[in-house]
């Protein structure tokens, strides 16, 4: 996404993780050099020097993901979120009414989200989720790839050829080890199974796999926006380590501000909170904060955190990592009001929010912050990068 701001930064080695000591994502530049997912951070600065390392910014790939399949709904009602930068959706039927073929409406939508976002997709058009899969990763980046068993079987049977079992959706390390031992290696090998050898050794999963490689169709695409979370955690690993009881506190003030915007996002209040922080010897010292009203609201919140902060700091200790969870989570609407004014007091700083958040939506995160994040933002660089998101069309 940061491409998408700053173009000078197209086609360069670019990692994020600088928030959390480790990679969480690559560009195809960065992982050409080798760079990993999960790799430490020092040692890509060390091993990799031309690589631009940026801070992630979750709430703006929400911002961006939620813009992308916007457009992805102009053209099909039933739109799968299935993570922040993959969607799945049905086109069954479309053709007619929009008078274009389902790669037409690919190519239709790959170029709005370029000309109006500037972002790169990678699109899969096929029959089943398991193939629409494979097709999404068979060209990267902005690839657009088309598996039609019927019109096409001879790259149907060579995208199944050529694909290791190991990258079919849904088959992980154990199982692939085990198929290997059995001599299959790829995943035509695994659809040319007899039904009756895959009810013997698999569960029903794999089955469903087995069944929508060789183009039957089981895995319905599930409109339903995901709205429920057990829990929200936002945390920071920094460097150097820090004793500065005013840095760490502006650090949970940070993590406050940003897990309140994901509640606020997805409709939620939380009813508890807990807060920790973690040596640079990976010992943790947690604190938890009950709320007698649920509230989504970094105001009240740092009320607390504030109160209960001594419990978890030691003057003088060095700290690598600050964080904070909201749980208890329950939406909006359903949140209980109490008889002694904190109702009152969450929805006030709730109608100030709605404002906040339409505010950031159109000039950009952190427009308006609270004084006690201030400390945690000096000299950060609050950086996105741009991710090639793989659209999946049914």
């Amino acid at each position: 996404m940061e491409t998408a701001k700053n173009p000078s930064l197209r086609g360069l080695p670019v990692v994020t993780g600088a928030d959390r000591g480790i990679v969480t994502a690559a560009s195809y530049e960065a992982k050409a050099l080798g760079i990993l997912r999960g790799m430490p951070i020092f040692r890509v600065k060390k091993e990799f020097p031309s690589v631009r390392v940026l801070f992630g910014d979750y709430p703006a790939y929400v911002e961006y993901s939620g813009r992308v399949f916007d457009i992805v709904r102009r053209y099909a009602d039933d739109v799968e979120e299935y993570s922040i930068d993959e969607c799945f959706a049905d086109l069954t039927g479309l053709d007619r009414p929009l008078r274009m073929s389902y790669k037409e409406i690919a190519e239709r939508v790959q170029q709005e989200i370029w000309k109006e976002l500037n972002l790169s997709v990678s699109i899969g058009v096929a029959p089943t989720k398991v193939l629409a899969k494979a097709a999404s990763k068979w060209i990267k980046p902005g690839g657009l790839t088309v598996i039609d068993p019927v019109a096409d079987p001879t790259f149907y049977q060579h995208v199944l050829r050529t694909t290791p079992v190991d990258k079919v959706w849904g088959i992980g390390r154990q199982t692939s080890h085990f198929l290997r031992k059995k001599n299959i290696v790829t995943a035509e090998d695994f659809a040319n199974q007899e039904r009756a050898w895959m009810k013997e050794h698999f569960s029903k999963p794999y089955g469903i796999i087995w069944y929508e490689l060789n183009g039957a169709s089981v895995l319905a695409v599930d409109p339903v926006p995901k709205t429920l979370y057990s829990s929200i955690q936002k945390t920071k690993t920094f460097h150097p380590p820090s004793s500065d009881a005013n840095f760490l506190l502006s650090q949970i003030s940070k993590h406050i501000e940003e897990a309140c915007a994901k509640a606020r996002h997805y409709g939620l209040t939380a009813g508890k909170m807990s807060m920790f922080l973690k040596t640079r010897n990976f010992r943790y010292a947690f604190c938890p904060v009950p709320f007698a009203v649920s509230t989504n609201s970094p105001e009240i919140l740092m009320s607390h955190a504030r109160r209960e902060f001594p419990h978890i700091y030691n003057a003088g200790t060095l700290y690598r990592t600050a964080g904070v969870v909201l749980r208890d989570l329950v939406p909006m609407t359903a949140a209980q009001k109490d008889l002694f004014g904190g109702s009152a007091k969450a929805d006030k700083f709730e109608a100030v929010h709605r404002q906040i958040d339409s505010l950031e939506y159109k000039l950009g995160k952190r427009v308006v912050h609270l004084a006690s994040t201030h400390e945690a933002l000096k000299g950060e660089r609050v950086e996105e990068l741009d991710l090639d998101r793989d659209l999946l069309f049914l």
